[in-house]
């Protein structure tokens, strides 16, 4: 049975693959914007208690979901009747999940990612990497959603507003009629990717700003990083071949706040462990949850090394979470940097 064609919410039947906080808030926004939802779990527990508590024992666990939305498994689902696919796994096991998955999504299904991170060692954006999973053609099916969207918020009906971009204008308008709630605003975008470097690089500065935090530094380093690490991110950017103005925006600048600034940023949570003395992996371990930007620092930092292109606060981070440099030091080193134009 293939897809319907996007009309409305209402009419339509979304698979968001993923279980985490991100896939669980976002089926909780579509069941209640009325389309058809499925949650696809990697943990089959999971599904489980969905269905039977209308909670996820494992994420936003004082969250109640809506007794409309269904939970399966990667491997009993109903993936080949959506509509609409979205997907909000880990960018490390992205294209392990879509090439697991691929085969029983509908040819005519778009494919939204929520993913915020390049995959690693290839190097690739989560939209190439639907691109090369995908049947062919698959360019003109594919969009992504990047904005300061913070799962525990959304999951609140906070009001929220986020980007949806994809080299298809009609399909991205489409998506944005069916997302688009009184709680979430979503804007449309053609520079897919520069919302999607957008969501990758400002990981990285937020593990510099909890690294901030942890060392008990104040506003004016805040700032200094957040301000300094927007300019990384769009000149990485615009050698990508971006627009530049999409790093002013809600995917750049409105995501950048948000991740440098929030009790709900697992980056920069992160970024403050390691300051006061976690590895990276004792990070992750004690927050139950993956930091993007632990993966993606090093993907960053080489995608900039391929075109010649400097960005100082991502080569600190990287230093201190891969090599186990002192944070302290890595300070040191940036404020010493010789003195140049802004």
């Amino acid at each position: 049975m293939s897809a319907a064609p996007l009309e409305s919410a209402a009419s339509t039947r979304v698979a968001v693959i993923g279980g985490g906080s991100w896939g669980t808030a976002f089926a909780r926004l579509l069941v209640n914007a009325g389309a058809v939802t499925e949650i696809i779990c990697r943990r089959p527990y999971q599904a489980e208690a969905i269905n039977r508590d209308h909670r996820n024992p494992d994420y936003l666990e004082s969250v109640e979901l809506p007794a409309e939305l269904i939970a399966s498994t990667f491997d009993e689902n109903n993936l080949s009747l959506a509509d609409l696919v979205v997907v909000a796994v880990p960018s490390k096991a992205f294209r392990e999940v879509i090439h697991k998955l691929a085969a029983g999504i509908s040819p005519e299904a778009p494919v939204l990612s929520l993913t915020k991170g390049l995959e690693p060692e290839m190097l690739k954006r989560m939209s190439q990497v639907l691109g090369t999973e995908l049947p062919a053609p698959a360019s003109r099916r594919i969009a992504v959603l990047s904005g300061p969207n913070h799962a525990e918020e959304v999951a609140l009906d906070i009001p929220s507003a986020s980007t949806i971009a994809s080299t298809n204008a009609k399909l991205a308008k489409k998506l944005q009629k069916i997302i688009s709630s009184t709680s979430f605003r979503v804007y449309v975008n053609d520079d897919v990717a520069g919302v999607e470097l957008c969501g990758a690089t400002k990981n990285v500065v937020a593990l510099a700003a909890g690294m901030s935090d942890g060392l008990g530094f104040g506003d004016n380093t805040k700032a200094s990083l957040m301000t300094r690490g927007l300019v990384e991110m769009s000149r990485l950017g615009e050698k990508m071949g971006a627009d530049p103005r999409t790093f002013s925006g809600l995917a750049g600048m409105g995501d950048l706040i948000a991740t440098c600034t929030s009790r709900h940023s697992r980056n920069r949570r992160a970024g403050e462990m390691i300051a006061r003395g976690k590895t990276p992996a004792e990070a992750e371990s004690e927050m139950g949850m993956v930091a993007e930007g632990l993966t993606s620092a090093r993907s960053v930092y080489e995608l900039a090394a391929g075109v010649d292109l400097e960005m100082p606060i991502t080569e600190q981070v990287c230093e201190v979470i891969y090599e186990g440099k002192n944070v302290l030091l890595a300070v040191a080193e940036l404020m010493g940097r010789t003195p140049t134009y802004e």
